[in-house]
């Protein structure tokens, strides 16, 4: 059942694209895919206009709710690079045969991609085998779809025993509010809201404990990585330079109210969802910890499980393929 969902869920994910502007259209720019309620430095270079300066190009950028989604515009054409897409959307579409490249580390957040348990449930880590039988909201073929599935696991809750829903993030957190759902998973402004209505069972510090990392990547179609390798660095470059500046956090009082106004957030939400990120700066991005090897080893894990769970067909015999830290070298260390 989830794998026919999940099946239906890539093809039938789709985005309106009528915000792209005459320049792209004409094939003279390119559009960006990123989410909102999920703030990053990038934002203030966005605003700023110093990917359009750097890149020579202008950029169109579409928010998106989902990984899934992303995946199915670039399959389309009609977006070229997606910001912080979560590794299970990105080893779904990869595993299926698109071909997709991960091109940086965007952004480590273990305690920001959670499933939440309604209040009145009164389920907590010492009693989740009662969540036998419950509805459960998961945006299928996400990082927080695979967090669920690993924390099921975890627990010895069988998966085929709960009534799992396919929804975006911001549709969970108000079927949970409404009590339509009995647990959520998501991430961002979306699972602050589930927060309201009720508690997440392992923190992200015990996720970390079970191997259930939490990251997203920049990601593109492999033909415009080779194609456009050059233009792709400057993006990167430009990512990085605005990822030093968030590390001083002598910048935040001119980069916050920016950042929060393109997340479409207020300052204190924004800080606090910033507080629980990590930006790994390009240097650590290509050590083995990430693209140099564990992030690799990390999507065919992912891979694995989802296969197991019968959420996917086959995995990759391996993911080397998947990643390409050329545009990343050539954008250098900031």
């Amino acid at each position: 059942m989830i794998k026919r969902t999940l099946t239906a869920a890539v093809a039938g994910a789709t985005v309106s694209l009528s915000a792209l502007s005459a320049a792209q259209a004409g094939g003279h720019g390119i559009t960006v895919a990123y989410f909102l309620e999920w703030p990053m430095p990038f934002q203030y270079a966005k605003v700023e206009g110093m990917y359009d300066e750097a890149m020579g190009v202008p950029v169109t950028w579409v928010a998106f709710d989902t990984g899934t989604a992303m995946s199915a515009a670039m399959a389309s054409g009609d977006v070229q690079i997606a910001v912080s897409q979560g590794v299970p959307p990105f080893v779904v579409a990869t595993s299926a045969g698109q071909d997709l490249q991960t091109v940086d580390v965007a952004v480590s957040y273990s305690d920001n991609d959670n499933c939440v348990v309604h209040a009145n449930l009164e389920i907590d880590k010492d009693s989740a085998g009662e969540l036998a039988g419950k509805k459960v909201a998961v945006p299928l073929g996400t990082a927080a779809h695979y967090g669920f599935l690993k924390q099921m696991s975890h627990f010895g809750v069988d998966v085929g025993s709960l009534d799992v829903v396919n929804m975006s993030p911001p549709e969970g957190a108000a079927a949970l509010a409404q009590e339509a759902v009995d647990m959520a998973c998501g991430w961002g402004g979306s699972l602050r809201r589930m927060k309201e209505h009720g508690n997440v069972l392992l923190t992200g510090a015990e996720k970390e404990e079970l191997g259930i990392l939490v990251f997203d990547v920049t990601s593109a179609p492999a033909s415009f990585v080779a194609e456009s390798g050059d233009m792709l660095a400057k993006f990167l470059q430009v990512t990085a330079e605005a990822n030093a500046m968030w590390a001083d956090e002598a910048n935040h009082a001119k980069m916050l109210p920016v950042i929060a106004k393109d997340a479409g957030m207020d300052e204190a939400a924004t800080a606090d969802t910033m507080a629980t990120f990590i930006f790994p700066t390009v240097e650590e991005q290509l050590s083995a910890k990430w693209l140099g090897g564990g992030a690799q080893e990390f999507m065919k894990g992912v891979a694995d499980v989802f296969v197991e769970a019968g959420s996917i067909d086959a995995a990759l015999d391996s993911y080397a393929d998947a990643v390409n830290i050329g545009p990343l070298g050539n954008a250098g260390g900031s």
